[in-house]
């Protein structure tokens, strides 16, 4: 078996000769903002159409963060009302969405609302997760771990194709470097190209800053567009963004989201560099 590439994610298509997908959306879902937030990203790729900016979007919100700095942080809101949401704004946006699943219980349950199923990053290496995610069928975007090199994505390519799954994203979002710091290395997307998956760049977990804060992670926003730009240049299928209506009111990575009023000129600019990197 060989993977796929493009990549079909509900409507969608990642991959070579694909306008650029747009996976974005809040860290965690709130029923008071995401659905909102999710109305939001869908017009603004609308508008952005208009201008001959042609962006594909799934929209992106984790019902829970397992892998929180401190036992006191607001995780999420559950499987349950999680799911309940996702397939709220799914229906009433049209979007496909994403979610990450971090158990293997959870990834069949998953696989019943979304159209794209996440592994997180510290959990790329995860072999039983993997089959987990794999056996359902939908399409698998792993994060690359921050503590592996990017030759060794290939293995979970291989893994997740061994279980079935063709459908394979590969993203990356930087790598521990010192204490508290994230560094990328812009030849993990031409190394993870190589094994003919489509790849991610996640443009705001790069800029995190793991265990940085009073028992949370802190964050760099003002480095987001840099790094996006700079992915872009190198080439990539899609870019990860969270984003919210006021980042410092989200209840988790808040200092390395950015304002969605930021993402229109983002999106413009990235696409700009794609054009004519295409064109050389």
């Amino acid at each position: 078996m060989r993977p796929n590439n493009p990549v079909s994610v509900g409507a969608c298509q990642c991959g070579e000769g694909k306008d650029l997908l747009l996976i974005a959306g809040p860290c965690v879902l709130q029923s008071e903002t995401s659905p909102d937030i999710a109305l939001e990203l869908k017009r603004i790729v609308e508008e952005l159409a208009k201008e001959d900016y042609r962006v594909q979007l799934v929209f992106k919100g984790s019902f829970d963060k397992a892998n929180r700095t401190s036992a006191s942080s607001w995780r999420g809101p559950g499987i349950d009302a999680g799911l309940e949401l996702l397939a709220e704004i799914r229906e009433k946006t049209g979007l496909p969405v994403t979610t990450d699943v971090h158990e293997t219980i959870q990834a069949e349950r998953v696989a019943q609302v979304v159209d794209l199923i996440q592994i997180p990053a510290f959990l790329a290496r995860q072999t039983d997760l993997l089959a987990a995610a794999a056996k359902t069928g939908k399409p698998v975007h792993v994060k690359k771990g921050q503590f592996m090199a990017p030759q060794d994505m290939g293995r979970v390519v291989e893994k997740l194709l061994a279980f079935g799954c063709s459908d394979v994203l590969l993203g990356e979002r930087g790598t521990f470097f010192g204490y508290g710091n994230l560094v990328n290395d812009f030849r993990s997307l031409v190394i993870m190209r190589s094994f003919g998956v489509p790849v991610v760049f996640d443009a705001t977990h790069s800029v995190q800053q793991p265990s940085a804060g009073n028992g949370v992670s802190g964050g760099k926003r003002e480095f987001v567009a840099p790094l996006a730009r700079a992915a872009a240049a190198v080439g990539i299928d899609a870019l990860f963004l969270e984003t919210h209506f006021d980042p410092e009111q989200s209840p988790s990575d808040g200092p390395n989201m950015i304002p969605i009023d930021q993402v229109p000129e983002l999106l413009k600019t990235i696409l700009r560099i794609r054009k004519a990197v295409d064109a050389r």
